[in-house]
Formats: structure tokens, sequence, C-alpha cells
């Protein structure tokens, strides 16, 4: 039998590029921002193989429903990589996740993440997760666990990437949806923050093409395109659920979408019924600068941009007409400009030019009409 070899460097975590003493030097730099989103139903603390939420609220609902939702932050990582700034990234992944949880009317609970790197860089991982924890406080979410993965040889050593999943909970009888719109139901548009956390493979490659880089300035935009860009996915979660608690707004709010991935008519058209159709008045908003700037960078117009770009929405509610007035007082109350962009109607018509429903849902059908406010 042959003699075992002796222990080597070579045969090391540490010689195939993983230090795992890095990661645990992240860990305790981010421990007291994650700590500070655990409220009293976290169980266990900081630091253990699964996160825990003691749940025994829900003993009080009639029919308890839990709401989940997954998603990451795309190509927006490497913007951030690219000007080494990456406090504001996690506020992009909560934003992209616990924002979808609201949309069915749910409180969202506890979130957990993953950062998949080429190399631990402690104080950077640390500001991903700190940048995670206070969206998570903003939400009234709690940040009950995650994981940072070193892939040397399969990310470069500046490289990564962030996902992560909530988990909230709604009762059965409140939730939001298209089996609660009406025909002349009042559309709501909430305004995005700027391209939030979609598109940004071909916001690169329109950048590319005119060959500009981060750094330089446009005099359209204030500070540097890079600032721009980056600007963190407004928070939509604590507003909304503030409406949906107000007694004066009860059963008010129908449906919402978050307007993401597919764009405005694509997600309006998932939370309406199937028969419904409305049209969204562009002549109602004017795009953030951001949106003209890199449709004339391309040399498109914005309304060949709108399955790509939000053009300024973030979150759409449908809203009963008679509540719509004070709904939108709600939200402006709440720092979100909030306008009408459309009525729904239950009436047959000619959908020719319409979207109809999207992502495998029989929704309604909607289309984008008139130009853009200058």
């Amino acid at each position: 039998m042959a003699t075992p070899a002796a222990p080597s460097t070579s045969a090391s975590y540490a010689a195939a590029g993983v230090d795992t003493a890095a990661g645990d030097r992240a860990v305790e730099l981010m421990k007291a921002a994650v700590s500070a989103t655990h409220g009293p139903g976290v169980v266990g603390g900081f630091g253990g193989f699964a996160g825990m939420f003691d749940v025994s609220f829900l003993k009080s609902f009639e029919r308890p429903l839990l709401a989940t939702s997954t998603d990451g932050v795309g190509t927006k990582v490497a913007i951030a990589q690219a000007l080494d700034k990456h406090d504001t990234i996690g506020q992009d992944l909560v934003g992209m996740v616990v924002d979808d949880i609201v949309v069915v009317g749910a409180r969202p609970l506890m979130m957990t993440d993953y950062i998949a790197c080429g190399r631990v860089v402690p104080a950077r991982i640390a500001s991903i997760v700190e940048g995670i924890a206070r969206a998570c406080s903003a939400t009234g979410t709690a940040l009950v666990g995650g994981e940072t993965a070193e892939h040397p040889g399969l990310l470069g050593p500046d490289d990564y990437d962030v996902a992560g999943a909530a988990v909230g909970a709604v009762e059965a009888g409140q939730q939001l949806g298209s089996h609660l719109v009406r025909d002349g139901d009042v559309v709501l548009a909430l305004a995005s923050s700027g391209l939030h956390s979609n598109g940004f493979s071909l916001v690169r490659h329109v950048l590319r093409s005119a060959d500009l880089g981060y750094d330089d300035t446009l005099p359209e935009l204030s500070g540097t395109i890079g600032e721009a860009l980056l600007e963190p996915t407004r928070l939509y979660t604590s507003p909304l659920l503030r409406v949906l608690d107000d007694p004066a707004l009860a059963g008010a709010v129908h449906s919402l979408s978050h307007v993401t991935g597919g764009g405005i008519a694509a997600n309006l058209a998932r939370v309406l019924p199937l028969g419904s159709s409305t049209e969204v008045d562009r002549g109602t908003w004017s795009p953030d600068p951001v949106f003209r700037v890199l449709s004339d960078l391309a040399g498109s117009t914005l309304e060949s941009s709108e399955g790509t770009w939000n053009l300024g929405i973030g979150m759409i509610a449908v809203v009963d007409a008679a509540s719509a007035g004070a709904v939108t007082a709600a939200l402006v109350a709440d720092g979100i400009a909030t306008w009408q962009v459309g009525t729904v109607s239950t009436a047959a018509r000619d959908l020719t030019g319409f979207e109809q429903g999207a992502k495998g849902v029989d929704g309604g059908a909607v289309r984008l009409v008139g130009s853009f406010r200058a």
C-alpha cells in the first residue's frame, strides 16, 4: 500500500484560491448591520446554519398565505464593480425581491442573500451586505441569513453577483390581484428613481457603442454617467403597506404591478383580469433625463425601449375610482410622486396593438398611447 503523502500547501483551500479567513472577516464586518434588522420575530440570532423566524402570529389569521420571491440585480453589478462603489447595490437587490412580495398585499417577514465572488474582499462584501441590511430595515424585513461563496477560476478576482429571496405573509381575504379589478378602476403610476435594476445589458451596449465611460459627464445628467446609472432602486413596500393598513383606504387598492423586466405594458397586463384593457397615456409624465440620454445615444426613441426600461414608472396601483385621489395623496405625502395614467375597461374592443398577458399569465390587455411630455 502506498504511503500517504505529507500534507502540502498545494492541497490546501488557500492554494486553490479560497480564503476562508477573509470570509470570516467579512462576516464580522457585516454583523452589526445585519443584526440591526432583527426584531422579536427572529429566533437564533446571527450566524446560524439556517435563519429562523417566529410565525406564531399567523395563528390569528383565518387562512394565512405565505408569499415568496427571489431575484438578483443583473448586470448593474458590472457598473458597481467598474466604479468600485458597492454600498447601493444591496438596496437594488431588496427592491427587486421585497417589492414583489407587497404586490400580492403581503407583508415581508424575512430575507436571505447570496453573494458569489471571485475573491472575498471583506470590506467590499460588508459594504454590499450593509446596503442590503439598510434596505431590509426600511422595508420592515429581517435579514436572517446569507451566504458568500468564493468561485476562483469561474469569476475574476473583482467580480461578484448578488441574489436573494424573501418570504412574506398575507391573509387570504386580503390578497391583492386581478380578481379584485373592476370596470372603471383607475391606474396610478408611482415614480421610479431611475433605471432601477433592469435593462443594464442594453445600457452597457449603448455606452460602449458611443465610446463613453462611467466617469464621463453629460450636460443632461447631474454628476457622472456612472452615478446616474447607480441611482438605487426606489423602495415601495413601506409606503404601500401604510396605504393598505389605513382604515380609511380599506379595499381601495385592487392590484399592484412591479415594473421590472418587460416594461410597463407587460407587467401591468399581468395584474389585470382576462377580458379587460387599459391604455396608458404617455402624455401624463416626462421620462427622467437618463432615459432620454440613453435613447439619444442609441439613436432610437423612448417608445422603442418600453419593453426594456421602466421609463420613470417603478410601480403601478390599480385602485377603486372613488379612492384614487386619497391613495394618490397618501403616496405623495410619503415621498412618492403618483399620478393617474389610465382607466380599466371591461368593454369588448379591438385589441390590435395591445400587449396581452405576460410571463404565462392570461391577463388583461395594455398599450401605451400618445406622446411623452417634453
